[in-house]
């Protein structure tokens, strides 16, 4: 998703001179065609993310349209009285990409992993918290949170993630997107377990269960208006992120029923409370939380029977 990021963020230089783009001493040869464009709104801040954050702050206060980008963990947590003093409590439209989310840089071991990312982003005043599944909805998001004119958080994959839309669908930030529809269960997708989830519900088409597989791109503000529609069609609603079950998409959608007393049964499919003391490869690390295909299916026909 980052050579999207890329490549996007170049194509809106050319269409608005007020975005500025503020990055954490990463991707230099990943933004040359954007330097080439317009060298002079390009901060290499450094490894000095704080700063980078209050810096953003001051510039879209003052008119300008910052994008802050650096790995996911230092864009969020490291800075994270920044993004909710300077940011959020001056409705200052920032928008902050954090790149390699949840296990993305699993051989990079904790300190790069982003499982905490949208729990603590969704609690902030004003700001929406965005995941989108694929290269084409983070293309969308970026030009829907422009527009937007409040404080932004997106959270993307590294690279190599699949192709999800094979045209643009209808974006707008709030309102979920429907994949594939489904009849028995709704496979509710936040971010870049897309793929697996595709797949999971290929396996349970072969067990007799039709799944409505959704794309909920925009965590905060959640997608009300889908989620009470499932409610009344579906028997099961199942959730999917590669972000702790704490206080993440599943969260969210939980608290949606707490607070609308809403009786559908759901399960919450993201990593357990506990940090991952290995160190191996995206694939591996999803294994290890059970976020396969294979184990998605296998609970939803085991939930099912009971």
């Amino acid at each position: 998703m980052r050579n999207a990021f890329a490549d996007e963020l170049t194509n809106l230089f050319l269409l608005d001179q007020r975005i500025v783009l503020l990055s954490g001493d990463i991707g230099n040869k990943l933004f040359d065609k954007l330097k080439d464009i317009g060298a002079s709104r390009f901060y290499n801040c450094g490894i000095a993310e704080g700063n980078m954050m209050g810096v953003a702050a001051g510039m879209a206060l003052s008119g300008l349209r910052p994008f802050v980008y650096t790995i996911t963990p230092f864009t969020t947590t490291r800075c994270f009285e920044q993004i909710r003093v300077d940011v959020c409590y001056h409705d200052a439209p920032v928008v902050i990409v954090g790149t390699g989310s949840g296990l993305s840089y699993a051989k990079l071991g904790p300190t790069h992993h982003s499982l905490e990312d949208m729990a603590i982003m969704r609690t902030l005043p004003g700001m929406r918290v965005l995941a989108p599944c694929d290269s084409t909805e983070l293309r969308l998001a970026m030009r829907a949170v422009l527009k937007d004119n409040s404080p932004a958080y997106i959270r993307i994959g590294k690279k190599g993630e699949a192709s999800i839309h094979s045209i643009p669908p209808k974006f707008k930030i709030g309102e979920a997107i429907i994949v594939r529809p489904g009849n028995d269960v709704a496979l509710l997708c936040a971010g870049n377990m897309m793929s697996e989830t595709l797949k999971a519900s290929d396996i349970l088409s072969k067990n007799g269960v039709s799944a409505e597989v959704v794309s909920f791109h925009t965590v905060k503000p959640l997608d009300e208006i889908y989620l009470k529609s499932a409610s009344a069609r579906f028997k099961l609603l199942i959730t999917v992120e590669e972000h702790s079950r704490i206080g993440g998409f599943g969260s969210a959608v939980s608290e949606w029923r707490s607070f609308t007393n809403c009786d559908v049964q759901q399960i919450i499919l993201g990593t357990e409370d506990e940090f991952m003391h290995e160190i191996g490869s995206q694939s591996y690390a999803r294994k290890k939380f059970s976020l396969t295909a294979e184990n998605i299916a296998a609970l939803v026909v085991e939930t099912l029977k009971r």
